[in-house]
């Protein structure tokens, strides 16, 4: 080594953003490298909204890998961030730093032991693909700090013995995870489809139904379900490669119709899995299904899709509109329904983009108390509100994929003591 013992902290920082899969990944035919069943499809979310932060940083005074997620100090034990540690250490190369007179060849690596930070800007385990944004986060930091050549597609594989989904955040704009056919699961990657800027127009709005941990995780539902649900495995076989190509053709063609029944389709048809488990996983409550409803009696009374609907394992629904005019009018109809409850503030029941509170003419609780019942509504007589019944809206865009951050403030380790701030 070319310093002493204990003189230096070298850090990275970087960002990535969750993602939420319009095609569902459900199921491993191998678990320990989490090799899907099927291909799937997502939708990156915009970091600025829904990301993780991640600060790695390595010292020769360190004396042990440790990690802190969200301010709490969790174990590194786990096969997943093991795995995810050794390959990328295995690739880790040279790195010079002239100004602090660091110098760590490529065997140093293995003797060296990191500190990991991370921080959630979302509720975590809670269905909104918070392990997804983790573990890309991790495995991209990493790859800076240690200076790993290989390009994001070969890091996905990386990402993915995390968590499976978090292949997809190491790219923006639209992803498919491939499922891949190699024994050891180096060709079972993601690819970008297109990036963020390609179909711009969409706007996300997330019902965060709860903020709860779910009390299935995926990991052991999917087991649950690879074991027992026969429509999983003809959903595998029969109808997801189909739907993986009709997705990629929507949307390259920008073709919202397609793209909302096919998105609205898979996520019930995910459901529908998790029921056919044995025992049966619910993970949406009568919330999410006054949700949908409200979004299919919509779709269904202006005679072509405004609205896609998608959940993941959880409660909380993710809303995607064509454009922020459809979105403006889904606000109105998403806050005549579940309004804030008495007391609350507009501008903390809406977070994200909060400019399209102004646009959908919302900014004051005495607006949301003036809505009038949708058009589509049969019985304007006798239309029951949900006050209080969701947490929180967040307002939200397809977005960019990980980014390195260079602000030594926005590290959430100290760059003296390699601890948490």
């Amino acid at each position: 080594m070319a310093v002493e013992k204990g003189q230096w902290v070298l850090m990275a920082t970087a960002r990535s953003p969750t993602n939420i899969a319009v095609i569902k990944y459900w199921g491993k035919r191998d678990e320990a490298l989490i090799l899907p069943i099927n291909e799937s499809i997502s939708i990156t979310l915009d970091p600025d909204h829904l990301s993780a932060t991640t600060t790695v940083a390595v010292s020769p005074s360190f004396d042990r890998d440790r990690m802190w997620l969200n301010g709490k100090e969790i174990s590194l034990d786990g096969g997943r961030f093991q795995s995810c540690l050794r390959e990328i250490r295995r690739r880790a190369g040279d790195v010079e730093d002239e100004r602090k007179g660091i110098q760590i060849s490529k065997g140093d690596w293995e003797r060296l032991h990191v500190h990991i930070a991370s921080y959630n800007n979302f509720p975590t385990a809670a269905g909104l693909a918070s392990s997804a944004a983790g573990f890309a986060c991790l495995a991209f930091s990493l790859a800076k700090l240690m200076n790993v050549k290989e390009d994001c597609g070969e890091l996905s594989a990386i990402a993915r013995q995390g968590s499976g989904s978090a292949c997809r955040s190491l790219f923006g704009g639209f992803v498919k995870w491939t499922m891949g056919n190699v024994a050891d699961g180096s060709d079972s990657i993601a690819v970008q489809l297109a990036s963020e800027t390609h179909w711009d127009d969409l706007v996300v709005i997330i019902a965060v139904v709860s903020s709860r941990q779910k009390e299935t995780s995926s990991t052991s539902g999917m087991r649950e379900s690879v074991e027992t649900s026969s429509l999983l495995h003809h959903r595998a076989k029969e109808i997801v490669p189909k739907r993986i190509l009709q997705m990629e053709e929507a949307i390259g063609g920008c073709d919202f119709a397609t793209f909302a029944k096919l998105t609205c389709a898979d996520s019930n048809q995910f459901h529908a899995v998790c029921l056919d488990t044995c025992p049966p996983i619910f993970y949406m409550n009568d919330t999410s299904h006054r949700i949908i409803n409200l979004v299919e009696r919509w779709n269904r009374f202006e005679g072509t899709p405004q609205v896609a609907y998608t959940f993941d394992a959880g409660p909380n629904a993710v809303l995607i509109a064509q454009n922020r005019k459809t979105a403006s009018l889904l606000l109105q109809r998403l806050l005549f329904y579940f309004p804030p409850p008495p007391g609350s503030e507009l501008t903390s029941y809406l977070l994200g983009d909060k400019s399209i509170l102004h646009e959908s003419g919302l900014q004051s609780m005495k607006d949301i108390e003036a809505l009038q019942p949708p058009l589509e509504t049969k019985d304007k007589t006798s239309v029951q509100r949900y006050a209080g019944d969701v947490s929180y809206f967040i307002c939200t865009k397809i977005g960019r994929g990980p980014t390195l951050l260079t602000d030594e403030g926005q590290a959430l380790l100290s760059s003296e003591t390699g601890l948490p701030k």
